[in-house]
């Protein structure tokens, strides 16, 4: 596949609505940090050993490309800004690796629910992504394509500590377990503060919709496993579902609550802020995303019926700077992209059922 195939304006598959428990979750996350044997990690490696580590994982994944999952292989250096921001807006590169301009790669499976970062803060990063809360079935998958590679690539293994990471939290199994959850009723409710420092005490940390540094928009927190060495994979996995579990019931009571106490209220904020996303000619991003947030739970609590969550998935998406300006076919100034995003709200909403039209066969018109 092309790059191209990667960028398009759609919701990924891991952003599905046929989904266990997902009126709250949105995805499941499983990523796995290794290292080879014999190099440097990435903070201090030399570009010989940067490139050489790149060949090796290149070479390993075109043994394992079998017809069923095949991979596609992107140099970050030979991507613009602008591409390598559509990718973290679609969460299969992070950040990090979006910032790096040698030796670095990324490997994108067909239907996006695998991707593996080369040379980020480790040597690989293997993450794989779902719908709804699917925990253990995204770590098998994980885990099956580990298995796979460590027999292709030499890990770096220690008997006492496990897995050797660059960061030491990410020593042991590797593992960082993360759950995206849409969380308005706690938000509303004023207890995401606690809700934040309770789950530190159990070794679990909440983050935005990026990961690490980054901000929560439209109520969507990421909650993960902080701590790695000295628990196994499977008890990593089975805190992380328990705490999950827990947070959705919070979450239902708190949404019943503030149906109980202020359903009028509830329906005004509702209504407006579809009103809002159908109307509106201008649209920062942090609006839109609050905007449909709202409708989002509207739609979930069954008062909004018209609207389809496969389209709210599509603009969640949408709605981002890069995509916004991917979509354009052209860098847009931030308030031409409020514009651009309004008018792309608008035909998405008026016409949930069919595909945004394909970049290129409407010229940028605001």
């Amino acid at each position: 596949m092309n790059l191209e195939y990667f960028l398009k304006a759609e919701a990924p598959s891991w952003m599905g609505t046929d989904s266990a428990e997902n009126d709250i979750v949105i995805s499941t996350r499983i990523r796995l940090a290794r290292n080879l044997n014999g190099f440097r990690f990435p903070l201090i490696f030399s570009d010989e050993e940067a490139n050489t580590v790149d060949n090796m994982v290149t070479q390993a994944f075109l043994q394992l490309n079998d017809g069923s999952n095949d991979f596609s292989h992107f140099a970050i250096r030979e991507m613009p800004a602008l591409q390598r921001q559509v990718l973290v807006e679609k969460h299969l590169i992070s950040p990090m690796l979006a910032k790096k301009e040698k030796y670095a790669s990324v490997l994108i499976s067909q239907n996006e629910a695998i991707s593996v970062m080369v040379n980020e803060e480790d040597h690989l990063r293997i993450q794989c992504l779902s719908p709804g809360l699917q925990l253990i079935e995204t770590y098998e998958l994980a885990n099956k394509l580990d298995s796979q590679l460590e027999k292709l690539l030499p890990y770096a293994y220690d008997n006492n500590f496990g897995y050797l990471t660059s960061c030491p939290t990410n020593v042991g199994t590797g593992l960082r377990a993360s759950v995206m959850m849409h969380l308005p009723g706690l938000s509303m409710m004023k207890q995401m503060k606690a809700l934040t420092q309770m789950l530190a005490r159990f070794g679990m940390v909440v983050r935005g919709i990026y990961g690490e540094g980054s901000e929560n928009l439209g109520n969507m927190y990421q909650i993960s496993n902080q701590v790695t060495l000295g628990k196994a994979e499977d008890e990593i996995i089975d805190d992380l579902q328990n705490v999950v579990m827990q947070i959705i019931e919070q979450e239902r009571n708190a949404r019943q609550t503030l149906l109980n106490q202020s359903r009028l209220a509830l329906e005004d904020r509702f209504m407006r802020a579809l009103g809002t996303l159908k109307y509106a000619r201008i649209m920062t991003s942090e609006e839109a995303a609050t905007c449909l947030s709202n409708v989002r739970l509207g739609v979930d609590l069954g008062i909004i019926k018209e609207v389809p969550k496969t389209v709210l998935n599509e603009c969640t998406i949408l709605i981002q700077p890069g995509f916004v300006q991917q979509y354009a076919g052209t860098t847009l100034e931030p308030a031409e992209r409020d514009i651009f995003r309004a008018k792309l709200i608008r035909e998405k909403l008026s016409n949930g059922n069919s595909k945004l039209k394909e970049k290129g066969e409407e010229k940028y018109d605001v």
